[in-house]
């Protein structure tokens, strides 16, 4: 089938005179022709990386390209570095099934350049039959790996044999998730162009790793990466891996306003994929916290989530900063000098140690004292009382969980 798509690509280009290039419906590169003359930074990036970024498609969508029925002109656009272009819509009974493009820097180029060589219908048969095949593996892969997180041990069993049988994962062993979390405007759902964002990542990644040593599914808000297999030679660690889908989603969303931000979380590694599902649980709640505490950074781990680990498996409903301790419950509401607040968890982070505190806030220790003291007050604590500090300190950081309490750090 690649060999068909190839040879159409091929002829298009020797009839047009110029490079060609194919996409399927969601812009992922599926033939180009040899490459000569004039190219831009958009067409280089689509044949290395063999997908067009979301920022791109975005622009692409906006000119109208999803709703053409004839070949469309795209104009240039300096700040994405792209020369103008045609494009040429391929469907199969009124289905959108890709597009074909050319570089078109001097306008000259028409749209019966192409109708009248007859090989767009072509393409679209040809295309027609690769996108079921396509589909149909994809569906399989996607739907066994869905199944991988059920909460049936059967039904995980069964997956995992399913995967072995088809080939497409290279064998059993120590499997670790890793989820990666769109942050969205107002927390709303992610549209269609930051899913696409989200899927290129996850798929750039797992193409790094190798492709059957781990599989990617898409959820409703979040992506997940499931790493398989024992670590050969040269594999990634899941630190590692985790590193590198954060650096491909912000190479995904950049320019896209309807993604903020985005966290990675990683859960902590099982014995088989059938067991994944626990990690996958923990790679979903580090990144969860991590949406809530933008400090802890943009790869957040489970087993680094500290006393978080306790405080994030509550129910909201259990979330009460004056039940922990109701002196600093009065002191976040009546919004109490920031500084005092900022102090003690230093000094509580620090085991208690007021040398360490004060070197650390550059405090003078008379300074340092007298702090303390007026949150004893204020509290109507007594910081010398071990569970005293142990109840702060969880009240602290029960408020940083829960919004209460944002310090400016």
């Amino acid at each position: 089938m690649q060999g068909e798509l190839q040879r159409i690509v091929d002829a298009l280009a020797a009839h047009v005179g110029r490079p060609a290039l194919i996409e399927d419906r969601r812009q992922r590169l599926v033939a180009y022709s040899e490459h000569t003359g004039l190219m831009d930074d958009v067409r280089k990036a689509s044949i290395l990386r063999r997908q067009t970024t979301p920022e791109v498609m975005a622009w692409f969508r906006d000119v109208g390209i999803l709703e053409a029925r004839e070949p469309v002109r795209t104009p240039p656009s300096a700040e994405l570095d792209l020369l103008p272009r045609v494009c040429v819509p391929v469907r199969h009974h009124d289905l959108l099934l890709g597009f074909v493009w050319f570089i078109d820097p001097d306008g000259t180029m028409t749209g019966a350049d192409i109708e009248a060589t007859g090989l767009v219908s072509e393409l679209s048969l040809a295309l027609y039959r690769e996108n079921l095949l396509g589909e149909l593996a994809s569906r399989r892969e996607t739907e066994a790996a869905r199944t991988l997180l059920s909460d049936s041990e059967t039904t995980r069993d069964r997956s995992v044999r399913a995967l072995r049988e088809a080939g497409l994962i290279v064998g059993d062993g120590p499997a670790t998730a890793l989820v990666a979390q769109l942050v969205t405007p107002g927390g709303q759902a992610p549209d269609e162009t930051a899913r696409i964002a989200l899927e290129q990542a996850l798929v750039s990644t797992r193409r790094w790793i190798g492709t059957r040593e781990a599989l990617h599914v898409v959820r409703d808000d979040h992506g997940v990466l499931l790493l398989c297999g024992d670590r050969g030679a040269g594999r990634p660690s899941p630190e590692v891996a985790a590193k590198l889908l954060d650096d491909n989603l912000q190479q995904a969303i950049r320019g896209l306003a309807s993604v903020e931000r985005t966290v990675v979380g990683v859960g902590q590694a099982r014995p088989g994929l059938a067991d994944a599902v626990g990690s996958y649980a923990e790679a979903l709640q580090s990144a969860r916290v991590g949406v809530r505490l933008p400090a802890l950074g943009r790869v957040v781990s489970w087993s680094g989530l500290g006393i978080y680990r306790v405080l994030s498996r509550l129910d909201d409903r259990h979330l009460d900063i004056a039940d922990v301790h109701p002196g600093l419950e009065r002191l976040l509401r009546e919004q109490a000098n920031p500084v005092l607040l900022d102090t003690l968890e230093r000094y509580l982070d620090l085991a208690g140690n007021a040398h360490a505190t004060a070197e650390q806030l550059r405090l003078h220790r008379t300074t340092l004292y007298y702090r303390l003291q007026r949150i004893e007050e204020l509290a109507e604590t007594d910081l010398k009382d071990g569970n005293e500090r142990l109840c702060l300190h969880l009240a602290l950081k029960l408020g940083r969980l829960t919004g209460h309490y944002r310090p400016e750090g």
